[in-house]
């Protein structure tokens, strides 16, 4: 039986902003658009708890959650800080694991079956990193323990924030009985209202059938909402070693056509990925640009890199590529991101000159530069085209 922690961040965007400025502790902290009273475009990154209480949270229009909370503090996206912080708690989570599969810069699994005679049980483990993270970040994390992904992720979701919740093995189905139906995965409003309409409310309406009925019901929606009610999820946790991507997104403050402020964010996301990738010794070989407009509507293009790389100049020379094909209508755009796929060991295709190159000058600079940022933080070097960027 694998032991797996779901880790959640509580608030994070919300959280690291009262954390930078403790002024803002205990207040109403909304993260996102500029509101302009009430006025102003765009949707809710983050909302502080303080600021749920008004009713306010995740993808709300910016202007309708001023309305509701206008004593709010409405702070803009801070990315760079957002992941500098978010490496930091990765770090933690592999001291005591190798196998940590993220879900976002604030969420991850973590396999600990293999840790135990080095840190103990896994709720051991799970308390050990909830409270590295409050004394290293002075950040609360939410923690759910469990035999399987699933369960583990319901866990860590019910008693938010600073939130810890063992299922014991073999308790799973009894665990997840009395939950409403849509803590199911996959189980959106409109397949709610359906399994409603049926007399499904809570998640153990779902063990009461067979899965043949199930599944001649719903078809293989119904195999899968028989297994997850049953609290079966035999997936395994899949470390970032061995994913198949490598990426790193920025939503801005406020959606844009300024073709030089793309630039400058493809060469920051260039220098994110290329960062990842030489920590994980992988090069990537081929490249997605992600372009989203302010009205949600999501454009990917993707190229074969000719050589694989893990360096940033190598990437944002293909991004610049990549963005030329996006085609632009009069709409602003919202969302950037890149990621690196295809990704391929190091040692795999490694083959070194009899003179020193060009290219192994780079890596030794990028390396070294790693390093430093490691020490001392990613801000302490920086390229000088992005010094700008960071203060407008």
């Amino acid at each position: 039986m694998r032991s797996i922690l779901h880790i959640d961040m509580d608030a994070y965007f919300a959280s690291v902003e009262q954390c930078d400025n403790p002024t803002y502790r205990g207040k109403p902290v909304v993260v996102g658009a500029d509101p302009k009273g009430g006025m102003g475009r765009g949707v809710v990154s983050a909302a502080s708890y303080e600021a749920r209480e008004y009713g306010v949270h995740s993808a709300m229009p910016i202007g309708q959650a001023y309305r509701q909370c206008p004593d709010g503090i409405f702070l803009p996206v801070r990315m760079e800080r957002y992941h500098e912080i978010s490496e930091r708690i990765f770090a933690i989570f592999h001291r005591y694991t190798d196998l940590v599969e993220p879900l976002s810069m604030d969420e991850a699994f973590l396999d600990v079956t293999g840790s135990y005679a080095l840190f103990g049980s896994c709720e051991t483990i799970g308390r050990r990193i909830q409270e590295k993270i409050w004394k290293e970040e002075q950040l609360h994390a939410s923690v759910g323990v469990a035999s399987n992904k699933f369960v583990a992720k319901v866990a860590s979701d019910l008693k938010k924030p600073q939130g810890f919740v063992v299922v014991p093995g073999m308790k799973e189905r009894e665990f997840l009985r009395d939950l409403p139906i849509n803590r199911l995965w996959g189980v959106g409003p409109k397949t709610t209202r359906r399994l409603n309409e049926l007399g499904y409310q809570k998640i153990g309406d779902i063990t009461r059938h067979s899965q043949e009925l199930l599944r001649s019901r719903f078809s293989n929606l119904g195999v899968h909402l028989w297994q997850l009610s049953h609290g079966l999820d035999d997936r395994p946790v899949v470390s970032e070693t061995h994913a198949k991507s490598i990426g790193a997104e920025t939503t801005f403050s406020r959606d844009t056509n300024s073709l030089s402020l793309m630039q400058q964010t493809l060469l920051a996301l260039s220098e994110r990925v290329a960062q990842r990738l030489r920590a994980e010794q992988v090069d990537a070989r081929a490249l997605t640009l992600k372009f989203r407009n302010e009205s949600f509507e999501t454009v990917t293009r993707s190229q074969v890199l000719s050589m694989p790389t893990d360096q940033a100049a190598d990437l944002y020379t293909v991004a610049l590529t990549l963005l030329v094909k996006v085609p632009f209508t009069k709409q602003k755009v919202r969302l950037l991101g890149l990621s690196a796929t295809k990704l391929t060991s190091v040692e795999a295709h490694e083959q070194l000159t009899l003179f020193e190159s060009g290219p192994q000058r780079n890596a030794q600079l990028s390396h070294a530069v790693d390093a430093i940022r490691h020490r001392f933080g990613n801000e302490v070097i920086q390229l000088g085209s992005l010094i700008e960027r960071r203060h407008t």
